[in-house]
């Protein structure tokens, strides 16, 4: 079984993952923030230092390659277990987006952003598990998400000038999902009505209707 998490920044992704791989003896596969080199000088340069060093660009390069082998490891595992992603490649090209929206990556970075994971992903289709058996998408309003990535204290994440780069991520996220989002069936968890980390009667309702979705008995 192969199930992917998504969504906004901040809202809990990996709490999330983590309280599936217990509940379901489940395998986790994380994001790579801890050990990217490039992360925080992303959110941390100026503006001239990230037009001279073309962060962005080596950002969604990084991420692309530690999502591809995190997705390959996964859906290997998933033939005989059950794994868990901590956003996955699926996710990545909506980055991509925004960071050329933001002019922050030029038409040919793009451009070879867009054929790399193309290669990428018809790999993936080579893979025992060529897609994933659910999505589970997280959303939440704006606030949360802020209050969420503050109260987490990641240093290089707290800036007030990134505010306006977080809501045009959040504004857009669900249209992504709507529109671009075809690999598997989707269940929508509202961390604003839900906390399935801190509580246990909530947990056990969106677990089983997760059970359901997946026909787990």
């Amino acid at each position: 079984m192969l199930i992917v998490i998504g969504g906004m920044i901040g809202l809990g992704k990996t709490s999330v993952g983590e309280a599936l791989a217990q509940e379901f003896n489940g395998k986790m596969y994380y994001e790579s923030v801890d050990d990217n080199p490039i992360l925080p000088l992303y959110y941390t340069a100026t503006e001239e230092e990230t037009q001279k060093k073309r962060y962005p660009f080596l950002l969604q390069l990084w991420f692309l390659n530690s999502r591809f082998k995190a997705l390959k490891d996964a859906a290997n595992h998933a033939t005989e277990g059950f794994s868990i992603v901590d956003r996955s490649i699926y996710e990545d090209w909506y980055f991509a987006k925004i960071n050329h929206d933001l002019e922050r990556m030029n038409d040919l970075e793009f451009s070879i952003y867009k054929e790399l994971l193309d290669n990428m992903m018809e790999e993936i289709q080579g893979l025992p598990k060529k897609a994933p058996d659910l999505m589970i998408y997280l959303k939440g309003s704006f606030q949360s998400v802020i209050d969420r990535i503050q109260n987490r204290g990641r240093a290089f994440e707290l800036d007030e000038g990134l505010k306006s780069y977080y809501e045009l991520l959040w504004k857009g996220y669900d249209a992504w999902l709507e529109h671009h989002y075809r690999h598997s069936k989707v269940y929508i968890l509202d961390t604003d009505k839900y906390n399935v980390v801190h509580n246990l009667e909530h947990r056990q309702i969106v677990f089983n209707e997760i059970r359901s979705i997946l026909d787990i008995k």
